[in-house]
């Protein structure tokens, strides 16, 4: 047993050293790990590799959501408390930010549209968010009057996601051959998942098949490449998808 700690113990220095190099980290690191092969070992991945790690970015996010699960409301509250003592811009974007989050669109255009007065009025932020509220309100038209000068005005702000929700906005207008070509100039220019998905879902929507399970072939060999982290990114996405297919089947399957 004594004999396999200590192999296990040199295994852990040899697998920070690795880490010292490849990181560029202070050489002075090597002598630590090697002359205190366990304490060394445990303090250089605690000091060091942790606070730089996947682990810690996993670590941070599982405990972010798992807050946000047993308390939703609590950034909420906190930017309405931060607003209440110092009612700036910066603090009412936080807060229609946080309400747009837990489900309250109509709050948040309230706070969008307040922001967007005095020399805040061409913001790009905020007009990109108000946008979304009202989106998530269904009020496209007042989408598009946000988004289409937006997109004009600062053509590098965000250009993806700029893109495809004018193409939502442009759909839920009933501006359908409008919403396509928005939706294809975005799978041309960026050529990502999100772009495909948000393509296809809109497509299933609208009764089109083909151009539809076109994509969801491209976006299933995508997604066989993915890392747990990528696949819990786009969990909300895929949920989306997987819900305007099924739509789309039961539709045709009734007709």
């Amino acid at each position: 047993m004594p004999i396999v700690a200590g192999g296990l113990y040199f295994a852990l220095a040899i697998f920070c050293a690795v880490h010292v190099v490849r990181t560029r980290q202070n050489l002075y690191w090597l002598l630590i790990l090697f002359g205190f092969p366990l304490l060394g070992s445990l303090v250089y991945f605690f000091a060091v590799y942790f606070p730089n790690s996947r682990l810690r970015r996993q670590a941070m996010k599982t405990v972010a959501a798992a807050a946000k699960a047993i308390d939703p409301q609590r950034e909420v509250r906190e930017a309405r408390l931060l607003f209440e003592e110092t009612p700036t811009a910066q603090n009412q974007m936080r807060l229609a930010a946080a309400l747009l989050e837990v489900g309250q669109p109509e709050d948040a255009v309230q706070c969008y549209e307040a922001c967007l007065k005095g020399p805040f009025a061409h913001d790009p932020e905020i007009r990109y968010g108000l946008a979304r509220a009202y989106v998530e309100c269904q009020r496209h038209g007042d989408a598009l009057r946000q988004l289409e000068p937006l997109k004009a005005d600062h053509p590098d702000y965000r250009p993806e996601p700029v893109s495809l929700l004018l193409a939502r906005s442009l759909a839920g207008s009933s501006r359908a051959a409008d919403a396509r070509r928005e939706y294809e100039s975005a799978i041309a220019r960026f050529n990502t998942w999100e772009a495909k998905a948000e393509y296809a879902i809109w497509a299933y929507a609208v009764g089109d098949l083909r151009t539809a399970e076109g994509l969801r072939g491209e976006l299933e060999k995508i997604a066989a490449r993915w890392n747990p982290m990528t696949r819990e990114l786009n969990e909300a996405s895929e949920r989306r998808l997987r819900a305007a297919r099924e739509l789309a089947e039961r539709a045709t399957q009734a007709a």
